[in-house]
């Protein structure tokens, strides 16, 4: 009996546990699991400290030519860059990773590369993250890959030295939630506002200690741009990744990209990565089943992700100053009751690993076309990499954003986080494509709030925080 129970568990598995034993390469007896780690990416803002950190400990990269860095958090994106940044130190730090990456072996995407772009958004344009691989980089959004059905998530800067000279991370293994989104998506409603009603009803550490599986038909239904989105938004839910169960569009998408495996190999990928789902009659340790028919377009109106509602709700009431929620008004000079429809804004920013993909600047453009944004209104779009760019500018997009009144940049993280260079103004408000709200994430005392493309083209138009159904 006890012999037929565990072969049915192994039967039954979860796609997140069959992707864990798959990488398995030991327990250890303190509770955590080695895992074998296939390919690495690096940035220059951590990645040139874990590989200078190496040089001076006379240790090598164990497996180079699985190592990818990308230049793009603190990278000027104005138009005609060079090697230049805006940020205090910047230069220093990609000066250091471009030396450390060429003297290493390691593929670089630099200031200058067609290739260059937000790591999370080059590494499936190049088909470096693969269904059932494991991927690793110094940044807490990482899980956007998780979209293709790997086992990708963000770690620290010594976590990468150790990853870099062993291909292995010691992890406590994380619990999982399945979050199953059912029903048609109404118009004007897509994966942005889908993550933030998750979060918003679950609260930012609602996934804490999970790996989240995104399943349903809803989830089915989104593009892979639009599933990238949802999985983006996993951390901002607290948990260790997020991914889906890769499908035809993920291997239609990643088919003839450089990485990609081609001829047999493709073959035998292909055909490998259609059984990696979880089975029929998997036990999850969680969860949670969202029908999608009533989300509106919503946005955050406080300091947290969590801190949001529909276009047609109000700033909650509830709430003291221990529980945050009466810092989160002041901060964002707000008061109970207050309609966010309507809000005035001072700036719109498209951009990020979150929005800023191809898919995502269509939508921007269908709603800003033949229209132009407020008047004193400073509007920004930030493509996600500049084979996105390009791929813009080759249907015209580009023309649509700058006559529209956008300023159209080069491919960078840009004004998703300040870090002491370019950002918004004191106290500006702001409403966003990117993923965190927090105290002065865009710049000093700016009060941000993120939302999807169509509603912040919707809002740039407008002056206001607008319900984008209105435009489309």
């Amino acid at each position: 009996m006890i012999l037929t129970e565990a072969i049915a568990r192994l039967m039954t598995a979860t796609l997140f546990d069959k992707l864990w034993d798959e990488h398995l390469v030991e327990s250890q007896t303190d509770g955590t699991d080695l895992i074998f780690i296939d390919r690495i990416f690096l940035h220059e803002r951590t990645g040139s400290i874990a590989l200078e950190s190496l040089k001076a400990e006379g240790r090598s990269v164990f497996c180079p030519e699985q190592v990818f860095c990308c230049m793009d958090h603190i990278v000027d994106t104005f138009p005609g860059r060079g090697d230049e940044t805006t940020m205090p130190s910047g230069r220093d730090f990609i000066v250091s990773l471009r030396h450390a990456a060429h003297n290493t072996g390691l593929t670089l995407f630099d200031l200058g590369d067609p290739r260059q772009g937000i790591v999370h958004v080059v590494s499936p344009e190049q088909g470096i993250v693969q269904p059932g691989a494991t991927l690793v980089c110094p940044d807490s959004h990482t899980c956007t890959q998780g979209a293709f059905g790997a086992l990708a998530w963000g770690i620290g800067s010594s976590e990468a030295e150790h990853a870099l000279v062993t291909k292995t991370l010691r992890v406590r293994r994380p619990q999982t939630l399945r979050v199953t989104f059912n029903g048609n998506l109404s118009s004007g409603v897509g994966a942005k506002d889908l993550i933030l009603h998750l979060i918003a009803n679950h609260g930012a550490a609602g996934g804490s200690g999970y790996a989240i599986e995104f399943a349903g038909d809803t989830v089915r239904n989104l593009d892979m741009e639009a599933r990238m989105t949802l999985c983006n938004m996993a951390v901002e839910f607290s948990a260790f990744t997020g991914l889906i169960a890769p499908d035809e569009k993920a291997i239609n998408y990643l088919k003839g990209r450089p990485y990609s495996p081609s001829g047999d190999a493709w073959e035998k990928a292909s055909t490998w990565w259609q059984s990696l789902h979880s089975d029929d009659g998997a036990t999850f340790d969680r969860e949670l089943m969202i029908d999608v028919s009533a989300i509106e377009p919503t946005v955050t109106w406080g300091t947290s992700p969590e801190h949001c509602v529909p276009i047609s709700g109000v700033v909650p009431s509830d709430g003291d100053l221990a529980s945050g929620l009466e810092r989160a008004r002041r901060y964002m000079d707000l008061q109970p009751g207050q309609k966010l429809d309507g809000l005035p804004i001072e700036a719109a920013f498209i951009g990020s690993c979150t929005n800023a993909r191809l898919s995502d600047l269509r939508l921007a453009a269908r709603v800003l076309r033949d229209r132009s944004v407020a008047d004193g209104l400073k509007a920004i779009c930030v493509p996600g990499s500049m084979a996105v760019r390009a791929a813009a500018e080759a249907e015209g997009l580009d023309e649509v954003f700058r006559k529209a009144g956008f300023e159209w940049r080069e491919s960078g993280c840009s004004l998703c986080f300040f870090a002491g260079g370019e950002h918004f103004g004191y106290q500006q408000r702001v409403i966003s494509t990117t993923n965190r709200n927090f105290e002065s994430r865009q710049g000093p005392s700016t009060r941000t709030h993120i939302a999807s493309p169509a509603m912040v083209a919707a809002s740039a138009v407008t002056g206001r925080i607008t319900d984008p159904r209105k435009l489309l």
